[in-house]
């Protein structure tokens, strides 16, 4: 049987970032964060939607279910 000969690259981080970096393209980042900034896509469109107060209410419906079950559970083992 012949033997093998193994060929590893080891590459670090900085040469990793490094390469990463050159393929961005920073003036076509800028300009979709510019196209993106007034088109408010994600900024209140889901916020308009949410009502903070039956939020409120079901998460405090959803605690109280949850310390019931637990207090049950603990005289269950009991």
């Amino acid at each position: 049987m012949a033997g093998y000969i193994k060929v590893v690259e080891v590459i670090t981080v900085d040469q990793k970032q490094q390469a990463q970096a050159s393929k961005t393209n920073a003036a076509e980042v800028r300009k979709q964060n510019a196209a993106s900034a007034g088109a408010g896509k994600f900024g209140t469109e889901f916020a308009s939607e949410t009502d903070a107060q039956q939020v409120r209410q079901q998460n405090q419906q959803s605690a109280a279910k949850k310390a019931q079950a637990s207090g049950n559970a603990g005289q269950q083992q009991q």
